[in-house]
């Protein structure tokens, strides 16, 4: 089941935004609105079968618009940081706006996370939003026409599937992602500490100061990065180590093991001993972003219900290829060509555990 209703007025184009609720038999409910194709509320059943929403979001469109954190926005052309701004490709140097420090982030100044997205709803029984948005040649710096889709599907199992595809009339980088923040205990329950958490990735990237990956492809063994067996988010939080404190927390990209696959399997597990809910990543991708919530601590724009915002709190895994890839040959590709599909998918499959 679908449905539909206002969730305010863009001022800056006189418009009406409208938030779309998909419904499954299986008790869970995922709700999209139109601006920057976020996913406002998330909500499953615990161990107990109380239906709790367990991403972060805010009441208002206004806060999506003004807000920093992309709370569970779609990003792109490019998520995460590319150094400088700049890139060059084929010979030729484009500029981004630099939007995070002396770095472009998750596509620049307006990328397509503050874009309206037109919403296509498709009732049943496995209910989905097709979303589209184009994007114009020198869109924030990038060039070539782009024109992109993104498929939200809830499926019977309790499952979220996102499917990417983009095409392109010109060579241009192209890495999208989600930026849901979540808490399997319930957006408003506090630290996300104790979540167990378990990544099927042998390396990660370091970071520099300005969190741009180094360059360098570390092994995660004998670090904090190291999650191929379950343990909690915090139990090596605050371990002396420099990627650590530059970001404040976990704010790396994690490799996973084998790299990227034809069809879509399991690399994440996620579990909260007080719900009892379980979060399974299935992603095709060869990469995630894992993001312990470090600067969820602005005052100016509380979250849901007025709950405030405070660090750790919730955590992001954004499947992508390597953040950066465009600024160093050993990373993953992510130029797209003409005649060629972009095409990523992630599923998020929620469970409980007695």
């Amino acid at each position: 089941m679908i449905t539909k209703h206002e969730f305010g007025t863009l001022e800056s184009e006189s418009r009406k935004i409208y938030n779309y609720t998909m419904k499954n038999r299986g008790g869970m409910s995922v709700t999209v609105t139109e601006f920057g194709g976020a996913i406002v509320e998330i909500r499953v059943p615990d161990k107990f079968g109380r239906d709790t929403d367990v991403v972060g979001g805010y009441d208002s469109l206004r806060d999506y618009v003004l807000a920093d954190g992309y709370l569970g926005a779609l990003v792109g052309r490019v998520a995460n940081r590319i150094a400088g701004g700049t890139f060059t490709l084929d010979g030729e140097t484009h500029r981004l706006f630099r939007n995070n420090g002396k770095n472009s982030l998750h596509g620049g100044k307006v990328g397509w996370s503050h874009r309206v997205w037109a919403v296509k709803p498709e009732d049943g029984e496995e209910p989905k939003l097709t979303l589209t948005l184009h994007s114009p040649d020198g869109d924030e710096g990038y060039p070539g026409n782009m024109d992109v889709t993104v498929t939200y599907e809830l499926l019977s199992n309790n499952a979220l599937s996102i499917r990417y595809e983009a095409t392109t009339d010109k060579r241009t980088p192209v890495n999208l992602t989600n930026h849901t923040y979540f808490n399997l205990g319930g957006y408003a329950s506090g630290s996300i500490r104790d979540h167990v958490l378990q990544i099927e990735a042998d390396t990660y990237l370091p970071t520099d100061a300005d969190l741009i990956p180094t360059g360098e492809i570390r092994s995660v063994a004998g670090t904090p990065f190291d999650f191929r067996e379950p343990k909690t988010i915090g139990r090596d939080m605050d371990a002396d180590n420099a990627d650590l404190k530059t970001a404040g927390g976990y704010d790396q990209c994690f490799n996973f093991t084998g790299g990227a696959t034809k069809a879509p399997e399991r690399r994440i597990i996620v579990y909260e001993p007080n719900s009892g809910r379980v979060l399974t990543v299935f992603t095709d991708q060869p990469c995630v972003q894992f993001y312990s919530g470090n600067f969820l601590d602005s005052a100016e724009f509380p979250m849901k219900g007025g709950l405030p915002r405070r660090k750790q709190t919730a955590f992001c895994l954004e499947t992508q290829a390597m953040p950066d890839s465009v600024n160093h040959p050993n990373f993953t590709n992510t130029i797209l060509n003409p005649n060629e599909t972009y095409t990523h998918t992630v599923i998020y499959r929620f469970s409980v555990q007695q």
